[in-house]
């Protein structure tokens, strides 16, 4: 967006420049610089005018066409932002929906005979998980907020996968109300437990934690105990990623940062952000 204003500023500086010497160059020579000058013609006045005419509306133009110009720029350039964020989320959404649901819906299917209770927490949990998922509630949301989704998401998979997985939770003191794009941290705890967790023989475990940071910055971290990924560009589930990196280039261009270390230890995810402290209603 800003190439083509700063060749059209240039562009109009240069033509402006140009009226401006032609303007000069027109009325200097009207200007009686010797005795025996000869009378002004109405072709000398015609020119004049004309380059005045001209330099008048490259005046105008300057004043306020170009502005009206950038602001519009700016104005398409924010709603184009806010479009493909918009598609990035409902992406996200129909990624989660489909699989989760049948796979939560097999284990309340299984748990209806063995344990009834558990089957209708479960249900209300799912209820309560997918409700909050779907709600056109805007771009942003505070922490406090996803986190709380997240241990909703992360009871039913442990639940599915009773004794295989364990969830850790570590909140950092004044993060709580920082501000990150909606459901941002889901496809990295979906990523922790396939492909982490899940593959430790005995089952694993996984603990989100976040913390502020110099900038001040909001930093969220996602590791797992798992077998490590010793190609972190192949790794599988890379829709998720993906998905990550753009929402957070397109809301904080290169202000924000999502990091994998790996090792046989296990793996972390590390988002970096732009602290905004604040309530979404």
């Amino acid at each position: 967006m800003l190439a083509p204003l700063f060749v059209g500023a240039v562009t109009a500086g240069l033509f402006f420049a140009g009226l401006l010497w032609a303007t000069r160059a027109a009325t200097f020579s009207l200007t009686p610089l010797r005795p025996r000058h000869e009378p002004f013609g109405e072709g000398d006045v015609l020119r004049v005018g004309f380059a005045m005419g001209l330099t008048y509306y490259a005046l105008w133009a300057l004043a306020f066409v170009l502005p009206m110009l950038a602001e519009d720029a700016r104005v398409r350039a924010l709603e184009a932002d806010k479009l493909r964020t918009e598609a990035e989320l409902a992406r996200l959404r129909s990624h989660l929906e489909p699989h989760f649901l049948l796979n939560t819906l097999n284990a309340i299917a299984g748990l209806v005979a063995e344990d009834p209770r558990e089957a209708r927490r479960l249900l209300g949990a799912l209820g309560d998980l997918l409700r909050d998922a779907v709600t056109p509630d805007g771009e942003m949301q505070t922490l406090g907020e996803q986190i709380e989704w997240l241990r909703r998401y992360a009871h039913i998979l442990e639940i599915r996968h009773a004794g295989d997985l364990a969830f850790h939770w570590q909140v950092g003191g004044g993060t709580r109300r920082a501000l990150l794009p909606r459901l941002l941290l889901q496809p990295l705890v979906e990523n922790a437990v396939k492909h982490g967790a899940l593959m430790r023989p005995g089952g694993g475990e996984i603990t989100v934690r976040t913390e502020l940071g110099d900038g001040p910055k909001l930093i969220c971290i996602v590791e797992d105990n798992g077998p490590g990924v010793p190609q972190l560009a192949t790794r599988p589930g890379a829709f998720g990623l993906l998905s990550v990196r753009r929402r957070l280039a397109l809301r904080y261009s290169d202000t924000a940062t999502l990091r994998l270390e790996s090792s046989p230890a296990g793996t972390r995810s590390v988002v970096e952000l732009p602290l905004e402290q604040g309530s979404v209603p």
